[in-house]
């Protein structure tokens, strides 16, 4: 894309309007510069690697003019020296100054080992122990002075002819390390360049694009590399002429070049800069109106652009697009640009791509208004900035194409492009148009191993996800698992960190899976004879119809798919898919399918507690398929496909977002999950009955519930249903009823304890704190076992029904069945066991 004459005509573009509006201009400065390169880079262009360890110094400049303050303590035969400390031996030969705090206080000390040095208080003891002084040996302080003080004393080069000036610097330095005295050297440092500039120093940068020492340095020094052989013989001819204080290795971060892994220099060469400055509070208001996900992102590119110094965009490389400038051939000074070259060169790369710039000569490469100048001007060999290429990226896809729109809605990339590409874009934006090219910036971290590690092929740790969704050799070891599963690992991980991944961690996503989809099949299973509402003959229960059970149900259906869609529109994947699948196996699968059996199951076919239980599952079936479309697509259009019904759409994607399952309001909330506290509890105490071998199934059981608080005891008494399995219910609706809601065939709801203590075996009775505040107590139901829905009856086979066997609901359930079909009911064969041969 970024190679289509279209795009690079558009950075062109960019390149022109901030040119034409100031912001552009060549400079000599010092910059990042990459020997092994032979370019300049931009700090995203650097990486620190572990482990770099540097040569540090100590060295001292004998003074040759103090300032007054200075004056009482120097002498030609006792002169005081200054101290500095530097990681760069190399830079020594462009040491134009040293730079002094004027707030720190500083000491002349003296020992016969150094002679008087000029150090800062707070750091005589550190320099005494690099000194290497022996036991009870330490420097004398012959008197303490400011910053202030010393500026306007100057000193000697140890290794030129030349005087240089102490001088004020800023408040970049500190006691944290070195001597609290800066070597200044304004071709080799942001800082010193600043300095420099301030104070009016010479630049100078004696080295060439391969990293070697020129002419300039000395003949001694030119031609060395200035990180190797080069830096030893700065040490070795400080060492010779006495000035050497102490040489020791130094651990530290360390700029190196990205492509090459070597390191880099701070170099002051001739280059092209946007002038950040000049749209600095512009593009920090535009920050302010973008939507950072996460939120820390802001602070990290507020923090990046507000220390943004001049942004170097030239580079001196043999590919990229070029900068669209010419030379004067005689001075290499005068430069030529201006609106007519940069339309012209605008249109010809649009034609012929920015190869044009190497194969035309001057004479085609320039407007009308300059050929007949042809012979006076040179094309440049500088190429753009590779962060200028991609941060103009906004302008040649976003603004030049119709099916999309600028700003963007959204830029997506690891949480390193804050320094990179998000910054580089937000600038040209900003600098161009005044806004930022985004309305929502979204960073994600790195994908590690199970065990956090970085994923290489040396380690073997390398997870392909094309392995993951076909499976490996031996689909027993490495099965397939499909792209829904990967798809569902990605949303349920927390993206804005590092996120770990390997085959445990992919089979448990898989388990999340398979019970979703097995879900799903139960739902789908139950819907076989059932019609939605809108279609003919349709047997869907109308809302206001519905019993409060269902009805809180699909409030809470509800309330997942507005968390999920909020999660969603605001790219908290994890969030949304935790919400739904916590919803599936909570709220669905452990509490209200596991009690729709009783409805689904043993009720008569066109039972309203069957109808409005499906009603239910349809819109929970139909809702979490559309939910779950944009994470698992796949999963979502089998369900659909799947449905056994009419569908108003051929695909789960024609539908859109579940609104009209996402409008109901919430209903007692309160009540329900009140209810299913006491579920828990029960369920608690059934368990000690279970080993106990006082019931097996929960239906073999009866329970016995006291609560104090009159509210709530309401609440239960109003669930108790008739004392027998009868049709219709007369006490409930069938459905909200503890009965069936506890699956118990008896509960009762008592106004003391004591009747708890009456009917059930103590060690069978909760205490007073439990999850519900009731207590509750088990003991074995009364009655007889229904041969068909497996509740305790104690009215079966007393009634003088056509089944003695069964209770009189289900009897009722077979007398529906029979008129409906035709048909006669009769028990399947019990098969005789056979003997064992």
């Amino acid at each position: 894309l970024t190679l289509q004459p279209e795009f690079e005509a558009a950075q062109i573009r960019v390149f022109g309007e901030m040119f034409k509006k100031g912001f552009i201009f060549r400079g000599r400065k010092p910059v990042h510069w990459s020997p092994s390169s032979k370019t300049a880079l931009a700090e995203a262009e650097l990486e620190y690697p572990e482990g770099h360890i540097s040569k540090s110094i100590y060295v001292a400049f004998e003074v040759a003019d103090p300032s007054d303050a200075l004056r009482e303590y120097h002498s030609t035969s006792s002169p005081v020296k200054v101290a500095i400390w530097t990681t760069t031996p190399w830079t020594m030969p462009a040491n134009m100054a040293v730079a002094v705090n004027p707030e720190l206080s500083y000491s002349v000390v003296e020992n016969s080992k150094t002679g008087k040095l000029v150090v800062a208080i707070d750091l005589i003891e550190t320099i005494s122990q690099k000194m290497g002084f022996e036991e009870g040996e330490a420097f004398n302080i012959l008197c303490t002075l400011t910053g202030e003080d010393l500026v306007g004393t100057s000193y000697t080069h140890p290794l030129y002819e030349r005087k240089s000036p102490v001088l004020a610097g800023g408040d970049y330095i500190t006691t944290e390390s070195g001597t609290g005295l800066v070597h200044t050297a304004p071709g080799h440092g942001q800082e010193d360049y600043q300095t420099g500039l301030k104070n009016g120093l010479e630049l100078l940068s004696p080295v060439d694009d391969v990293g070697k020492f020129t002419i300039e340095a000395g003949e001694r020094f030119a031609g060395m590399s200035v990180l190797e052989e080069g830096n030893q013989a700065i040490i070795d001819a400080l060492t010779e002429v006495g000035a050497l204080l102490r040489a020791e290795d130094y651990g530290h971060k360390y700029p190196y070049d990205w492509r090459t892994k070597k390191p880099t220099i701070f170099r002051a060469t001739d280059q092209w800069f946007a002038s950040v400055e000049g749209f600095r509070d512009s593009a920090l208001n535009a920050i302010d109106s973008v939507q950072w996900i996460p939120e820390v992102g802001k602070n990290r590119i507020t923090s990046f652009v507000s220390g943004r110094g001049d942004w170097c965009i030239s580079r001196q490389r043999s590919w990229g697009v070029p900068i669209p400038v010419f030379y004067d051939k005689e001075t290499g000074k005068e430069v030529l640009l201006d609106d007519d070259t940069l339309d012209h060169i605008e249109k010809i790369f649009a034609e012929h791509g920015s190869d044009a710039w190497w194969k035309f000569d001057e004479k085609d490469l320039l407007p009308d208004c300059y050929k007949d100048q042809a012979e006076k001007w040179k094309k440049g060999t500088d190429t753009m900035d590779v962060w200028f290429d991609s941060g103009s990226s906004w302008n040649g896809v976003a603004n030049t194409r119709s099916e999309l729109g600028y700003p963007a809605d959204l830029y997506l990339e690891g949480s390193d492009q804050h320094r990179g590409w998000f910054q580089s874009s937000l600038l040209t934006s900003v600098a161009v148009n005044g806004h930022a090219p985004y309305k929502a910036v979204l960073t994600h971290g790195f994908v590690l191993d199970e065990k956090g590690f970085k994923m290489s092929k040396s380690l073997g740790n390398v997870i392909d996800p094309l392995q993951v969704i076909e499976g490996g050799n031996n689909k027993k070891l490495e099965p397939a698992y499909g792209a829904d599963v990967l798809r569902l690992w990605v949303a349920s991980v927390d993206y804005s960190g590092d996120v770990n991944i390997g085959p445990n961690i992919i089979k448990q996503t898989f388990e999340s899976y398979r019970k979703l989809r097995n879900t799903a099949r139960y739902l789908i299973g139950n819907l076989a004879d059932f019609v939605p509402s809108g279609l003919e003959g349709s047997t869907a229960i109308p809302y206001d119809d519905l019993p409060s059970l269902d009805k809180w149900m699909l409030g809470r259906l509800s309330a997942v798919l507005k968390e999920a869609d909020d999660a969603m529109d605001s790219y908290q994947f994890q969030r949304a898919i935790q919400e739904i699948l916590r919803f599936a196996t909570a709220d669905m699968s452990n509490f209200y399918l596991d009690v729709a059996k009783d409805r689904l199951y043993i009720s008569a076919v066109d039972d309203a507690r069957r109808r409005s239980c499906q009603t239910v599952i349809h819109a929970l079936l139909e809702g979490i398929a559309k939910a779950v479309a944009p994470i698992l697509p796949h999963m979502a259009e089998d369900i659909w496909q799947n449905l056994p019904y009419e569908k108003l759409t051929q695909s789960v994607f024609e539908g859109g977002w579940p609104q009209e399952h996402a409008s109901y309001s919430e209903h007692e909330n309160d009540k329900w999950e009140f209810v299913r506290l006491v579920r828990d509890d029960v369920n608690k105490m059934l368990e000690g009955a279970r080993s106990d071998k006082l019931v097996g199934a929960s239906l073999d059981a009866a329970a016995y519930v006291f609560v104090e608080d009159e509210e709530k005891r309401e609440i239960l008494q109003l669930l108790v249903g008739d004392e027998n399995l009868v049709v219709p219910s007369v006490k409930t609706n069938g459905v909200d009823e503890l009965r069936t809601v506890l699956m118990l065939s008896q509960v009762y709801v008592v106004d003391s304890l004591d009747k708890i203590k009456a009917s059930c075996d103590e060690k069978y009775i909760s205490g007073a704190d439990t999850s519900s505040g009731c207590v509750v107590g088990v003991t074995k139901a009364e009655g007889t076992k229904c041969g068909r829905c497996w509740f305790y009856d104690t009215q079966i086979g007393k009634l003088g029904l056509p089944h003695d066997d069964v209770c009189q609901r289900c009897n009722n359930a077979i007398e529906v069945w029979e008129r409906k079909t035709g048909q006669t009911f009769s028990r399947p064969p019990v098969e005789e066991e056979q003997p064992v041969a």
